[in-house]
């Protein structure tokens, strides 16, 4: 599947379409996922817009895709493990699974506003 930025505007836009038990869950991960830094970027993973889609499904199993800021990354591997380890702190998941892509590559424009103002790109 190719991520664009028109598709991940449309998967956050699914929030609001979700059952009430399903977005407080969908919140839980996100929350989760943001306790993820990027070791050379002083920001959360989800907010720098690393994360480019969370699926679930009614058995609370999650499956994220999820990039880098590079493809030559030196703790690829081990972010990967963090984000997991995130995940295990949201009660009730079933099964995580964590895919990591590089299309579309990384860019600045997939910061959230506010990001970009935090690190000055505005």
């Amino acid at each position: 599947m190719d991520v664009t930025n028109e598709t991940l505007a449309a998967a956050a836009a699914e929030t609001v379409a979700l059952a009430p038990e399903t977005a407080s869950f969908r919140d839980q991960i996100i929350a989760a996922l943001r306790t993820v830094h990027d070791p050379e970027i002083p920001v959360n993973i989800y907010d720098l817009g690393l994360i480019y889609r969370v699926a679930m499904d009614s058995q609370r199993r999650v499956e994220i895709d999820m990039t880098l800021t590079a493809p030559g990354c030196p703790v690829a591997g081990e972010m990967i493990n963090w984000v997991k380890d995130a995940l295990l702190t949201v009660p009730g998941l079933s099964d995580i699974e964590v895919n990591l892509v590089f299309e579309p590559p990384w860019d600045q424009s997939m910061m959230s506003e506010e990001v970009k103002l935090e690190l000055g790109f505005t």
